[in-house]
């Protein structure tokens, strides 16, 4: 199979779909991995590294599109990179539709095969949607420290605190491993810290953790509203697989916050959390409502690319062996994890979270058109 994966053009997105190790490994398979001139140099890998593990390189975006019969990306495809998809091609990338309807109508047109990593599930949970959750968690607690101090429009508060002084109130919307990854932090760094969650089993397995340091309450209208009028700090870090993250904070909450108080929303790829988000980019990351700063950065650990993407290709990769091994039909038919994360196929969305959330028809996924 030839894999294509051509370099990232979302705003400020360093991150590649492949590293070396990555195609030395497919080209050991039979494959021949096409990588884009110039793909890995965010992340301090060089042309040269992949051609020594035995890419083809290739010069242009346009080339691998129209050469490869697997595109392994990491963010969604851009409106020019879906106009080059094509029926017989296979996608594999995040995609984050439910918040997306351009994006899902490109890729319907297309005709493709479009896998998206967040839907992929297995061990109970989102391996290839894991690694990122990590580093969104532990990030959205160095981007709200920041975002705190009075030079960025927060409340001029310390996370921490010093002797005498309190720390911050850190709030943590979701006890997934976003949340709890951003709960870790937050202690390390010496903050008051309240983790939200609907599952007392997750909030069982928290307490036993972290113990006394870490504050968990039931998520409730009434809790949340409470919690978020005397916070310092917000994350957002809800999730429903597939479909758009509920709206936690309203408008009017968000109004009544203390003036200088920071939102974090780590939901925002599928649509945010918070009434008031809205995506925004590593070149203007903040913006603010009623006082109150929201940082809404849809590709968080793309400001970390090196450690993102080692992370994200570790869980890749053998997926991206299994589909070019198997061929994609095989491939999901010997794991339905992986044929969760079946999004778009032959002109259809087959994941039926994605088509709610997008006010479409899903069809099931033994149904090949």
């Amino acid at each position: 199979m030839k894999i294509g994966c051509p370099t990232e053009i979302k705003v400020h997105e360093y991150r590649v779909g492949l590293v070396p190790a990555g195609v030395r490994e497919l080209v050991a398979d039979g494959h021949e991995v096409l990588m884009q001139s110039g793909a890995g140099v965010g992340i301090g890998v060089t042309d040269e590294d992949y051609a020594l593990a035995g890419a083809t390189l290739v010069p242009d975006a346009g080339q691998v599109f129209e050469q490869a019969e697997m595109i392994v990306k990491v963010k969604e495809p851009q409106a020019v990179e879906y106009a080059r998809l094509r029926p017989d091609q296979v996608l594999f990338t995040y995609l984050h539709l439910a918040a997306d309807r351009a994006q899902a109508e490109g890729l319907l047109h297309s005709g493709c095969t479009a896998i998206a990593y967040e839907t992929v599930t297995g061990a109970g949970g989102l391996p290839l949607l894991t690694p990122m959750s990590e580093v969104a968690g532990r990030m959205s607690i160095q981007v709200g420290a920041n975002a705190l101090q009075k030079a960025n429009g927060g409340r001029g508060v310390l996370l921490g605190g010093v002797p005498g002084v309190a720390p911050a109130n850190v709030v943590i919307l979701g006890g997934g491993v976003a949340g709890a990854h951003a709960a870790e932090m937050a202690l390390g760094m010496g903050a008051q810290v309240t983790v939200v969650d609907r599952s007392l089993e997750r909030l069982r397995a928290l307490n036993v953790q972290f113990g006394a340091r870490l504050q968990t309450t039931f998520s409730t209208l009434e809790s949340v509203e409470s919690l978020v009028m005397t916070a310092d700090l917000v994350v957002g870090s809800v999730l429903v697989t597939g479909a758009a993250a509920p709206r936690l904070v309203t408008r009017e909450m968000v109004g009544r916050m203390r003036k200088g108080a920071v939102l974090v929303d780590i939901s925002i790829d599928q649509g945010g959390c918070f009434e008031t988000s809205r995506p925004t980019t590593h070149a203007q990351p903040t913006f603010e409502v009623d006082g109150i700063v929201h940082y809404c950065v849809t590709n968080m650990p793309g400001a970390v690319p090196r450690t993102s993407t080692f992370a994200l290709t570790n869980a890749t990769l053998p997926y991206v062996r299994a589909l070019a091994n198997l061929g994609w039909q095989r491939a999901i038919e010997l794991d339905a994890g992986l044929a969760n994360g079946v999004n778009v196929l032959g002109g259809q969305l087959r994941h039926p979270a994605v088509a709610a959330a997008l006010g479409l028809d899903a069809v099931p996924l033994h149904r090949v058109a």
